[in-house]
């Protein structure tokens, strides 16, 4: 009989219900002698959404806290190192927060489920109640962090008194991991009370973190560092991990073996290909890695379908707003959108623009000044470097396929907005298209064209540029009233890239759109018509009783583009 095959942990972000619950883990274990021997009292790693931060903080809860369940580590890598195991395995306290679910509209709210957080802590750690070896004043200090009404001075001992209370328990110093610290000044910076949060960060973490005599040491996880609020001010042997840094590069994202194993574990060699294309191509210091919350997706969708094609997993995982802001900022209509707009070109056509990147901007920094973009794109994970930076200086890539489709798709989306505020050349297209004048619907979907950025490198497949001016067209036509428009519709004997049905003239437009190299934008028209009549895209349009069938093929080759008509009149 087969063994059976572990789960994928699809959205699961807990070591051990993992372990427990026989899923798929990616060994990261060697993180924790990579921190007990580089050593460092107080650790923040930067990293990007969706890169295992939260897993990795559960799996050194599980790994240092008394009590742990050593079974949990069995065959993984760090079981190797008996002499570390049997001085730090289950050998502390552990102080565990998180501040991902910090997402509030007023501070206020915020507030509250920073205490709901620590309430929750508190309530994990509830023996501290019955403890023998604290005093009454300690445990009405440890009854006041389970109250949701909690005033500030207690909000900002909370963390700090939590490990006080469980050294004196257990007479060992804390470890301290905070998850995700950053979110509430993210969201706190959007909804307009920054300022307030950041004293509320700064107090808690000030007293948890300097000067605590209970403190082991502590781990940090968030996307950005944001070290001028003052929030880590006067640390002691206080370290950075970032992006930039070669340490611990290889903990945080799936490396190309990983991936490559997990592929063969579960049946899916053929997808190796596919898998890297869209979701490889960041680099963490030294190492090239991939998103895990990618891989892990597109492999479940291959476990119900081995033909199943990749998808955009990671942009919906949250929002979009700093590329809506980039790309908002290469409207043509602005002087300064120049620049942008040709880098922006660059960029999706696989190529590299050089920037200095700001890794300690704050919060209210972010958008303060139009180059500090590049930075935030960088740390967020929609950009990553290529080779070794020069000081500040990075050269900047998008990192695969799925991400090129974020800015591709965002790019469309700002177009249709300027295609919606122009009404007058919006008629005029449609009505040259309706007329059957080919020419006019050459200069102006050329004009269009010139409005956003062009897709033309060979790093960019020829289907993958053929839907980006398909896009366009769809951006244009969905906002023409009375006009029936479908996209990929299946057609005579395959699908037809656009059809539309004006009802009121009888007449139906099929068009099929193609990218063509420089000299034959002619021919790929002609091919283009010919695919319409071979395939008989028209025949849909007849049977709805349309009298007239305008057949349009369209070759785009960056900013330019031919196009052809073939009219046939139903009798």
């Amino acid at each position: 009989m087969a063994e059976k095959l572990k789960r994928l942990p699809v959205g699961l972000e807990s070591f051990e219900e993992i372990r427990r619950g026989g899923f798929y883990y990616v060994d990261k274990t060697g993180l924790i002698r990579e921190l007990l021997e580089s050593w460092g009292k107080v650790n923040l790693f930067t990293r990007p959404r969706r890169f295992g931060k939260t897993l990795n903080m559960s799996m050194l809860r599980s790994f240092f806290e008394t009590g742990c369940d050593r079974s949990l580590f069995a065959g993984l890598e760090i079981s190797g190192e008996k002499q570390l195991c049997e001085e730090y395995m289950g050998q502390f306290p552990v102080v565990s927060v998180s501040l991902k679910g910090v997402d509030a509209d007023s501070f206020e709210s915020a507030r509250g489920m920073m205490v709901r957080a620590i309430n929750e802590e508190a309530r994990r750690l509830q023996f501290l109640a019955d403890s023998e070896r604290l005093t009454q004043i300690d445990k009405e200090i440890f009854c006041g962090l389970l109250k949701r009404e909690m005033d500030d001075d207690t909000l900002y001992c909370s963390i700090r008194e939590l490990t006080e209370l469980l050294s004196r328990h257990y007479g060992k110093k804390a470890i301290v991991l905070i998850d995700e610290y950053d979110v509430p000044l993210a969201r706190a910076n959007e909804r307009g009370f920054y300022g307030e949060m950041v004293t509320l960060i700064r107090s808690l973490f000030g007293a948890a973190l300097k000067t605590n005599d209970h403190l082991y040491f502590a781990v940090l996880t968030g996307c950005l560092r944001v070290a001028k609020e003052s929030i880590f001010t006067g640390l002691n042997n206080f370290r950075v991990l970032s992006v930039m840094d070669a340490a611990y590069d290889e903990y945080f994202g799936f490396t190309d073996s990983e991936v490559r194993e997990m592929l063969h574990y579960y049946g899916l060699d053929h997808a190796c290909e596919q898998m890297k294309e869209w979701y490889d191509g960041y680099r963490f210091g030294n190492a090239d890695v991939y998103c895990p919350w990618d891989v892990i997706c597109y492999c479940d969708r291959l476990g119900f379908d081995p033909q199943a094609r990749p998808q955009n997993f990671w942009i919906n995982t949250s929002g979009n707003e700093v590329i809506r802001r980039f790309i908002q900022g290469m409207d043509g209509r602005r002087d300064s959108a120049l620049p942008a707009k040709k880098e922006m070109e660059r960029l999706v056509n696989g190529e590299s623009v050089q920037k200095e990147i700001h890794q300690e901007l704050t919060y209210a920094e972010l958008y303060s000044r139009p180059d500090h973009i590049w930075s935030v794109l960088f740390m967020t994970g929609y950009l990553t470097k290529k080779g070794d930076a020069d000081g500040n200086m990075v050269e900047l890539v998008i990192p695969n396929r799925e991400v090129r489709n974020i800015f591709t798709e965002q790019i469309l989306l700002l177009f249709k907005e300027q295609v919606s505020r122009d009404g007058a050349t919006l008629d005029a297209f449609c009505g040259a298209l309706l007329e059957g004048n080919a020419q006019k619907v050459e200069k102006l979907f050329t004009d269009y064209m010139n409005r956003t950025v062009s897709v033309r490198d060979t790093f960019v497949r020829r289907p993958l540029k053929e839907n980006f001016y398909h896009g366009i067209l769809l951006g244009i036509l969905g906002f023409k009233a009375g006009w029936t428009l479908t996209s990929n519709r299946e057609a005579g004997d395959g699908f037809s890239d656009i059809t539309v049905i004006a009802d009121e003239e009888e007449t139906g437009i099929v068009i099929e759109v193609k990218y063509a190299q420089d000299a034959e934008c002619e021919e790929a028209c002609r091919r283009a018509i010919g695919q319409i009549n071979e395939k008989n895209y028209a025949r849909g349009l007849i049977l709805e009783g349309m009298r007239t069938v305008l057949k349009y093929g369209i070759a785009c080759n960056r900013k330019k583009c031919r196009v052809l008509l073939e009219k046939e009149q139903i009798m």
